[in-house]
């Protein structure tokens, strides 16, 4: 009844015709659903004046969920089917009084029930449809089904409890069949699903003498997400093996895998890799998901000088173009958007890749395998004889790699590569004490950069943070600029964890080896003498691009200096 007296109120406001809300009636017939939602999704009106309207309406105030840090002892006054049945969620408690933020306001049974189950006088307020859901996904999700399969595995106890013999009575057979039982299997389903729905990149399952836990990292920091029980140690371990192909009775020796999965229509590839520590195997999968590829280089984080120098680098005939910087910052998404950015139907691609993190159409993919003899040397010069006209090489590691790289930039092949070095000058001094002549150096590189990933602010608390000029001077602005500069932070919300940060951009030093920069490789110049020479001619350091994101707002001050070196 109070639904169709909204709907006349929707109508006369002017939110809502006659029509739409029959097609809303009709629909929720038919194929079930809430009214708000329903309205929403439909477009029928803007949620953001249906929050304005229902406000007026039922004279509650509005809050917005995501600005709020709920107190987990708040949440767990509700349970997770009666928040999934009413679309409710508890944000406050004082003494004997709960506020709920509710969609449905109108809902008199969501509030009878709660009252009834929690003891507690109820204080609606008015939450948007998306803040609801979204406070769902954060707050309750993934603890609640940890729990739940964890207390699942409780009847297997007696099953597992076999698993932990020692080495010499470990029966291959009786752990194939234990890992198949449904909640070892369960679990590992939602380790997994947990880690690509919350954006992680790694996965780290690791055993102590008496602890075992799950930790996933984000944005490039390690967080715990739980501790299943020690018993399940040798059973957890040996179905990632198994979904990897590995061998479950070897565990004395490191061994590398792969998982192919696929999860509402995504395919995420898992590299998996096993490592025999003191108390058992330590597991670490690297969660390869192409949705999260960005292949668009503008949407990296390049100054339009450094965007302008990479491009016509990676366009250009021939010569050697670098990336580099430390493991997990990035180097392989650029050199994957420079391979998209030339990857025509004219083109010859080849790369040697250890592993093949991404599968790209219209390029040859080589994964390198030393164990059989197919090394990066080996497939360089097998890519020789396949008239290449693009040619990537994962890493350069060693000098006989580096020297047919160099050989095959200066015999009129492109080479995209990347180096562990700690900016962009020092790259040419890494060449040289490879064994690589100042003539090759010089004449091969046009360009080498380097690059850092730092994290977001979360744009849902972004807020203003008054910083010292010290600091701001210290991080290497001059003094008067330092003065009445804004910069910013996260306070923390649902949307971010609590951590401020949400995903990550690049930071990028881009070196074109330009005539002037050749002379000083030629006259056998330090690495800080080319810095100067570069920064003299343009070049933006890692240090002076995050200052630039700092100050933009993309990211903090913090995440610079804990990333960046002073120039």
């Amino acid at each position: 009844m109070i639904q169709q007296h909204l709907g006349q109120r929707l109508i006369e406001g002017k939110l809502l015709t006659e029509e739409q809300l029959n097609k809303v009636h009709d629909q929720i017939k038919k194929e079930g659903g809430r009214f708000f939602p329903t309205l929403i999704q439909n477009e029928f009106c803007s949620e953001a004046a249906l929050m304005h309207f229902l406000a007026q309406y039922f004279r509650l105030p509005m809050v917005d969920i995501s600005q709020l840090k709920i107190d987990p002892a708040v949440i767990k006054q509700i349970p997770i089917e009666v928040v999934q049945k009413y679309r409710v969620i508890p944000i406050k408690r004082l003494g004997n009084r709960l506020t709920v933020a509710m969609e449905d306001p109108s809902d008199v049974f969501a509030i009878d029930d709660i009252k009834f189950m929690t003891g507690f006088e109820i204080e609606p307020v008015l939450a948007s449809c998306t803040g609801i859901a979204e406070a769902m996904d954060s707050y309750y999700d993934s603890a609640n089904e940890f729990d739940e399969v964890l207390s699942g595995l409780d009847a297997m106890e007696d099953a597992l409890d076999v698993l932990e013999e020692t080495d010499e009575e470990f029966n291959a057979a009786e752990m194939a069949t234990a890992v198949e039982d449904a909640p070892v299997v369960k679990l590992v389903n939602l380790i997994l699903s947990e880690a690509i729905k919350k954006g992680a990149s790694d996965i780290h399952i690791e055993a102590y003498e008496k602890r075992f836990r799950v930790r996933y990292r984000v944005d490039g920091s390690l967080f715990e997400v739980m501790s299943p029980p020690m018993r399940l140690r040798a059973a957890l371990t040996s179905r990632i093996k198994i979904m990897a192909q590995l061998d479950i009775s070897e565990r004395r020796i490191p061994q590398d895998g792969r998982i192919k999965l696929k999860l509402k229509n995504r395919e995420v590839d898992l590299r998996v890799s096993t490592l025999p520590c003191l108390f058992g195997e330590k597991i670490v999968m690297r969660v390869l998901d192409k949705g999260n590829l960005t292949l668009d280089l503008t949407k990296l984080g390049f100054s339009e000088g450094a965007y302008t120098h990479f491009m016509e680098a990676i366009k250009s005939p021939w010569g050697m173009v670098l990336v580099t910087g430390p493991t997990g910052s990035g180097k392989t998404t650029t050199l994957y958007s420079a391979l998209h950015q030339v990857n025509d139907v004219d083109a010859n691609i080849m790369t040697a890749e250890d592993p093949v993190e991404y599968n790209l159409t219209g390029v040859n993919q080589v994964h390198v395998k030393e164990s059989v003899g197919l090394t990066f040397p080996a497939a360089l010069r097998s890519f020789l004889r396949q008239d290449p006209d693009i040619i990537m090489v994962g890493e350069i590691r060693d000098g006989e790699t580096a020297e047919i790289s160099v050989k095959a930039a200066l015999t009129g092949h492109l080479v995209l590569s990347t180096l562990h070095t700690n900016d962009a000058p020092s790259t040419i001094n890494r060449l040289l004490n490879m064994g690589i002549e100042p003539f090759l150096v010089a004449s091969s590189v046009v360009l080498i950069l380097a690059q850092r990933l730092v994290r977001r602010v979360c744009t849902e608390c972004k807020e203003p943070l008054n910083v010292a000029t010290e600091t701001l001077v210290n991080l290497g602005l001059a003094p008067k600029a330092a003065e009445g500069v804004v910069v910013y932070h996260g306070k923390g919300c649902p949307n971010c964890n609590g951590t401020g940060y949400r995903g990550r951009v690049a930071l990028y030093e881009v070196m074109k080896v330009d005539d002037s920069i050749r002379n000083l490789i030629f006259q056998g110049a330090s690495a800080d003498e080319i810095k100067k020479d570069a920064i003299s001619h343009g070049m933006e350091t890692l240090r002076m691009s995050g200052i630039r994101k700092a100050l933009e707002g993309v990211t903090t001050v913090d995440e610079v200096f804990n990333n960046t070196m002073a120039d």
